[in-house]
């Protein structure tokens, strides 16, 4: 009886290595190199290594207190030109100054000083 059962078992495990033998396991294929353009971050042409500076608000390093509606070319480097604000994560500013910028941007378009929208394409 014990061998019976031991039978069917024996057949699946001989049936599952001619499926796998397609497929090379992970260590026939040998160890992975470097890629090809380094990862991310990594060497690029010449052997440099990519440095990303910090980005610091330019309001704090400035100490620009209030942000004016008023001020058109201050507030037009913070809008693309699709008419969107910046995020914070591009621009570097720090959240109470984001916060104040989109509040003045917003003032600006309501009285026609910024577009809402960019040039139409």
């Amino acid at each position: 009886m014990a061998e019976e059962t031991k039978a069917p078992a024996a057949a699946t495990s001989e049936t599952r290595p001619a499926e796998r033998s397609e497929r090379p396991e992970r260590s026939d294929r040998g160890p992975r190199g470097p890629r090809p353009g380094g990862g991310p971050g990594g060497p690029r042409e010449g052997g440099r290594k990519y440095f990303r500076r910090k980005k610091v608000c330019k309001f704090c390093v400035e100490k620009i207190e209030a942000i004016n509606y008023k001020d058109v070319r201050l507030l037009a480097g913070f809008v693309a030109e699709s008419g969107k604000i910046v995020p914070r994560r591009l621009t570097g500013v720090c959240t109470p100054h984001q916060r104040r910028l989109s509040t003045a941007i917003k003032q600006a378009r309501n009285i026609a000083l910024l577009p809402f929208a960019g040039r139409a394409q």
